[in-house]
This record gives C-alpha cells, sequence and structure tokens, in this order.
C-alpha cells in the first residue's frame, strides 16, 4: 500500500517480503519512503490477522508480529522478537533481539534486547528466558543477561552510571556488549524499569 506519510510524492520505493513468511489476513504493509526506501519484512516471520506496518519499518527474521498489533512509520525490529496481540508501536522505537512484548502494550520507548516488556507504561518484565532456552541459551548465559538488567532496571540507577559499572564489575560478552550498545545509541531512550 501507499505509504500514509504527507511528505510522500510518489518516489519509487518498494516493499520487501523476505522467505518463508507468512502473511494472513487483512494485513496492511505501506510501502517505504524516501527515508529508507523501503519497509522490509525478515525470513521466517509470522504477520498475524490485522496488523498495520507502517512506512519505512524493518522487521528481523524469525519475528512473530500478533494480531491486530499497528507499527507506526520507521519501526525496527531486531531479529526472534515475539509481539503479543494488539500491540501498538509509536514511529521511530526500536526493539532489541530476542525481546517479547505482552499483549495489548503501548509502545513509546526503545526495548534492549533479550527483555519481556508490558504494562502501562511500558516497562521491564524481566528477561525472555523461554524465548532464550528455544533458541538454546544455556541458563549461565541467561544469568548473565539477567545481571546486566539488575544493574539497569533494578538498582535504582540511572543509564549512565548502571552502565559505568556494568563495564567496570560484570564480564565482557557479546550479549552485554549488545545491550550496552543498544541503550547508548537509543535516541527515544528505554523502556523503564519497574523500580525506576
Amino acid at each position: 500500500a501507499m505509504p500514509q506519510d504527507l511528505k510522500y510524492n510518489g518516489e519509487e520505493t518498494i516493499v520487501i517480503i523476505g522467505d518463508n513468511t507468512t502473511i494472513r489476513e487483512c494485513v496492511t504493509i505501506n510501502k517505504g519512503t524516501t527515508d529508507k526506501h523501503k519497509t522490509q519484512v525478515g525470513d521466517n516471520c509470522l504477520i498475524m490477522a490485522y496488523v498495520h506496518l507502517g512506512h519505512d519499518c524493518i522487521i528481523g527474521d524469525n519475528c512473530i508480529l500478533g494480531n491486530a498489533s499497528q507499527f507506526a512509520g520507521h519501526v525496527i525490529v531486531n531479529d526472534y522478537v515475539i509481539f503479543g496481540g494488539s500491540c501498538a508501536i509509536q514511529q521511530f522505537t526500536k526493539i532489541g533481539v530476542h525481546a517479547y512484548i505482552g499483549g495489548g502494550s503501548l509502545v513509546r520507548k526503545d526495548v534492549p534486547p533479550f527483555t519481556k516488556a508490558a504494562r502501562e507504561p511500558l516497562s521491564y518484565s524481566g528477561i525472555n528466558s523461554v524465548g532464550l532456552r528455544r533458541r538454546g541459551y544455556t541458563s549461565e548465559k541467561i544469568n548473565e543477561i539477567q545481571e546486566v538488567y539488575r544493574y539497569l532496571f533494578l538498582k535504582g540507577l540511572n543509564n549512565s552510571k548502571a552502565i559505568d559499572l556494568i563495564e567496570l564489575e560484570l564480564r565482557p560478552s557479546k550479549e552485554r556488549d549488545e545491550i550496552l550498545n543498544f541503550v547508548r545509541g537509543s535516541d527515544r531512550g528505554v523502556m523503564k524499569g519497574y523500580m525506576n
């Protein structure tokens, strides 16, 4: 479908749908604008009925977009993310790899990797341990990820102080660094912890 963007003036833009992606009934996918020139959905995704993907959205591989979830323009969703039904995702929001968003959530802030997010306002609900186990993460690795989020969301620290302490006190790992890079790179700010 044409982008729902008043700046769109008929430019040549596209929609890219990856291999083995299932698109169910009454889904709308708007093509890109001059921002990215495309809207893209990765491989092996399930887009359930009545989902709307706005212009310039980028959806990674192996994602599940629950029934009637609405994605405004320019949303970026990394790989292995699951959205429950009837989520509303505000424009320019970023969702980290392996995140889980509970049904009915209003997503106005970025959601870091490996987390579960729910409630209103959207906040940290733990890490997505079920999804991580399904992807082959060990209990030890899941505990390491959990420890990073204890600093970010449970100790009452601001993000800058939490990042400093994580780098000082927790050993480097691919997952630790992915979380820190995501939080540092957030333009909108990340969701709140349930204690902040």
